[in-house]
């Protein structure tokens, strides 16, 4: 008997054609059984996925057509100005109401805690639909990087506890800069003609390929001293001994005061920072001046200005100095387990450790460099996701100006597998910090160091990459 080959699926042929489909094929490829979406919309309002799994399980099934491109989409409408609501009413004519989740209203660590782990109860009492829908499930999220790294970050708990699928997660950018967004090839900014881009952006998230990308892990030890206010993207650990491994003549105290988080773009320390904490209070202090991404970009350009980017390094207050006077930096090269002491240059006054393409907006500080430029210097070529970090130094304004239009590239330091800060000493208080746009103020003793570990997090981020 001659074996019929199985009919391809519609989402196959897209795949391989490239043709577009029609609004009404488009929400039935996307589309969750609506008794599974309930399930887990039920899980999360209850905080038990076990208890939601039992009752879908136990209620009347109808006739179900299996999932074929099952998407979640999570919408910060905060974010876009006014484009976010909209953007949420258009997403929800799409594809139906019950798949966008309202971040203000839904948080991305309950949804994997229960709505997931309701799936996953009701695949172990061999309900298929819901085997489906967890297996083939892709996340597009409505928002900026920060946005984006929330959820990254909340869906790595699924490695964590071998959970997996990790669903792969797709970018509608919403944000200033979006610079996540531009590396996976889903644009910088919101578009004018968004209501048709919307529909593209969904045929895209089912029919993207898969990408990966390294994330860093950042556990910054300090000296018990008065307590810090810290941007969300941190959390505070219990009290921690510090565990010596570097080049340290300092004298130790036996316990320091330890918070960690993840980065996904970039962590910066120095003027850069500095510009980037006053912004955000400003904002904070006065949201009416700050309605969109267009007029955050025109603010923070202004308020840069009036930072001491261009206030000539060589001025008496320590606030002016460069970071050499209170910072050593030490790294690991790639599959090497000495740490090694970069000098940092005496004029640098902000220091960025850059793991993906793009930088303040779009920008690309690190640029391109030649082969044999890379090879003198002993560097390769810089990918998201080889498990390198490049580190860069900004000057002056003017220098940092340059950069940001591309006219030269920042001063290249080094690359790295691993980065150890050891920050102290001088008249500085405090100094600035940031991570993937979170900045805070970190105060700095004179006399016992501060210490900024960065590590690679073992497992990559799934991204779909939308161009």
């Amino acid at each position: 008997m001659t074996e019929v080959a199985p009919e391809p699926s519609l989402l196959s042929l897209l795949r391989n054609s490239g043709a577009k489909i029609s609004k009404e094929e488009l929400r039935r490829l996307l589309a969750i059984p609506k008794r599974i979406m309930m399930a887990m919309r039920e899980a999360g309002r209850m905080k038990d996925a076990v208890a939601a799994a039992m009752a879908a399980a136990a209620a009347e099934m109808e006739v179900e057509e299996v999932p074929e491109a099952p998407v979640i989409v999570f919408v910060n409408a905060k974010s876009g100005g006014r484009h976010g609501p909209m953007l949420k009413d258009r997403l929800q004519q799409l594809i139906g109401e019950d798949q966008v989740y309202d971040l203000s209203i839904v948080k991305p660590s309950d949804f994997v805690q229960y709505g997931l782990a309701c799936l996953e109860e009701l695949s172990s009492r061999g309900d298929y639909c819901a085997q489906t829908t967890r297996e083939k499930l892709r996340i597009m999220v409505a928002g900026g990087d920060g946005t984006v790294g929330w959820i990254l970050g909340s869906l790595a708990e699924l490695h964590l506890k071998s959970r997996e699928p990790v669903p792969p997660i797709g970018i509608i950018p919403l944000g200033t800069g979006n610079d996540l967004s531009r590396s996976f090839g889903w644009g910088g900014s919101f578009p004018f003609a968004w209501r048709s881009t919307v529909r593209s952006s969904l045929y895209r998230v089912i029919t993207g390929p898969i990408c990966y990308l390294d994330s860093w892990q950042v556990i910054v030890s300090m000296p018990e001293k008065e307590t810090i206010e810290l941007p969300y993207s941190l959390r505070q650990l219990e009290e921690q001994i510090f565990i010596q491994d570097g080049d340290t003549r300092e004298e130790l105290p036996e316990k320091f005061s330890c918070f960690e988080g993840v980065f996904y773009n970039y962590f910066s320390i120095g003027m850069d920072a500095q510009v980037a904490y006053g912004f955000h209070h400003l904002r904070d202090e006065k949201p009416y001046i700050a309605q969109g991404p267009i007029a955050n970009k025109l603010i923070y350009t202004g308020y840069g200005c009036t930072q001491g980017w261009f206030v000539t390094p060589c001025m008496a207050d320590p606030s002016f100095r460069g970071l050499k006077n209170i910072l050593r930096l030490y790294i690991k090269k790639a599959n090497c387990a000495d740490w090694e002491q970069i000098q940092v240059p005496k004029s640098v006054r902000a220091i960025v450790v850059l793991n993906l393409h793009n930088y303040g907006s779009g920008r690309n500080p690190w640029g391109n460099p030649k082969p044999e430029y890379l090879e003198k210097k002993g560097f390769v070529e810089a990918n998201v996701d080889d498990g390198l970090l490049e580190i860069f130094g900004l000057k002056q304004g003017w220098h940092v100006s340059f950069v940001m239009v591309e006219l030269i590239s920042a001063k290249h330091i080094a690359q790295a597998a691993a980065i150890r800060l050891e920050i102290g000493g001088g008249e500085w208080k405090h100094a600035y910090m940031q991570m993937d746009g979170e900045p805070w103020k970190q105060p700095i003793d004179c006399e016992r160091l501060t210490f900024v570990d960065i590590k690679r997090v073992p497992l990559q981020s799934v991204l779909i990459g939308g161009s």
